[in-house]
């Protein structure tokens, strides 16, 4: 693994951790490109679209993070630049049809 993706990985650590669960809301505008592009179908466009989503969410919602991956063009000049993401519920063993839990 490359500097720059360990480098990349502790800052998504940070801005994540700065955004949902510290809700600093002020910091985190540093982590995110004033011309960000969300990809999500949930959430509103921009920057201010996803603020905005995390000021809307419950204060006991906490972001735990599981595989980090720094890699590709996401991030520019130490800030994100555009997000991408699949939602999709989680199912057990025994609730999935392949057997393997999601």
């Amino acid at each position: 693994m490359s500097d720059i993706s360990e480098q990349n990985k502790k800052l998504i650590l940070e801005a994540f951790d700065t955004l949902f669960n510290r809700r600093d809301y002020a910091a985190a505008e540093q982590f995110w490109s004033p011309e960000y592009i969300q990809h999500s179908a949930h959430i509103e466009p921009g920057r201010e679209g996803l603020l905005n989503l995390i000021r809307s969410l419950p204060p006991t919602l906490k972001y735990e993070p599981g595989l980090v991956i720094a890699e590709g063009d996401c991030l520019r000049d130490g800030v994100l630049v555009e997000h991408w993401d699949v939602i999709q519920d989680e199912a057990t063993e025994v609730q999935s049809k392949s057997k393997a839990p999601v």
